[in-house]
């Protein structure tokens, strides 16, 4: 593999025509080596700003920088970087390796050689043997393998992704983003992906940079961006998040006490004056407990039960408004119209810096 390369956007905009703008202002740095995600709903600006690493389409205005090169005006064979594609974009009349081998026999590179290569990244994503097939013979996540075995196979500083597990069902997708990252980490290429599926973004990234009307909305680590949510937009797009009502008294420079309804939390308070805020709640730091139990903190009616297997989810009727809860399905679930109580965690409860609710 090329040695991996840092990736910097400095202030880079993307108009299209008159008057869309894909990308307004955005400044990021991806490390060299690193797995970072581009998370965000359709139309956020994401697949356009890689897009822009890839030289696919070129800044309005700023700079895009890959190994402290300013590459802005380069073409994509220029910039040391590879893509794999949403839909794979397989040859269907070649075979596996000739698929593999395509970059580097149009480059013109002797065949024995480029075979070699092809074969190497082959075994890399575990499809040594399958050399001679046609596309039409593999599964969808061997597919994927392919196209991430021809997108290897010219070694670039970085590799990017563009939602590549779309196409896949529920469990080859879980299988498919545990194999990327392995391979990420064991290459240690720079690998720039696009989803706008959050579980994907947590479980592979060592950074998430999440978009939202083409800006940065948030980034930072998938913890940071999980536990402290900077936004309603953030906690409510990176996971589940109840949005209460709360009183803030900041007791110190870093932390207050947080009222919500007659529940009280010590909380950092993330610099927000006294007065109204927003609390952001996960439902998983939420336990559902017996009517009267002296731990609750807020009392409540079960409006929904849903049994999904290995948790119940729940919405309970509160005075601050309706709680959701994922629930671990441990014991007798609760019903429809039962008194439950509350008790709130302060891990996975945040504050929000956006406005209060009225």
């Amino acid at each position: 593999m090329s040695r991996a390369a840092a990736v910097r956007f400095e202030r880079v905009w993307k108009r299209f025509g008159t008057g869309s703008v894909a990308v307004r202002d955005v400044s990021f740095t991806v490390p060299a080596g690193t797995l970072c995600t581009l998370l965000g709903p359709s139309g956020c600006g994401k697949t356009t700003t890689l897009r822009m690493i890839a030289g696919l389409d070129y800044p309005s205005e700023g700079r895009v920088l890959i190994g402290g090169r300013d590459v802005s005006t380069l073409p994509p064979a220029e910039r040391d970087v590879s893509m794999v594609f949403q839909s794979y974009a397989l040859f269907p009349h070649m075979t596996v390796l000739e698929n593999v081998c395509y970059g580097l026999t149009v480059s013109r590179r002797p065949k024995r050689e480029a075979e070699a290569a092809g074969r190497a990244a082959l075994d890399s994503v575990g499809l040594a043997g399958f050399e001679a097939r046609l596309p039409s013979e593999l599964s969808g996540g061997q597919q994927q393998r392919v196209a991430v075995a021809r997108a290897l196979v010219l070694e670039p500083s970085v590799l990017l992704f563009d939602e590549p597990l779309s196409n896949l069902d529920a469990r080859l997708r879980r299988k498919m983003r545990e194999e990327i990252r392995e391979l990420q980490q064991r290459l240690g290429v720079t690998v720039v992906y696009v989803t706008h599926d959050q579980a994907e973004a947590l479980a592979i990234s060592d950074k998430i940079i999440v978009m939202n009307q083409a800006v940065i909305a948030q980034e930072g680590s998938p913890r940071e961006l999980y536990e402290s949510p900077a936004s309603a937009f953030v906690a409510g797009f990176v996971g589940e998040a109840n949005r209460l009502p709360a009183t803030l008294r900041r007791l110190d420079a870093a932390d207050g006490e947080v009222q919500v309804g007659a529940a009280q939390l010590r909380l950092p308070h993330r610099g927000l004056p006294d007065g109204l805020a927003e609390l952001a709640l996960r439902p998983e730091a939420i336990a559902v407990l017996p009517a009267g139990d002296a731990s609750a903190m807020l009392s409540g009616t079960v409006a929904k039960a849903a049994y999904l297997g290995g948790v119940v989810e729940y919405t309970v009727s509160t005075p601050v408004g309706e709680v959701f809860v994922v629930s671990p399905a441990a014991g007798r679930p609760w019903a429809p119209g039962e008194t439950v109580g509350l008790r709130f965690g302060a891990h996975g409860a945040a504050l929000l810096r956006g406005p209060a609710l009225a």
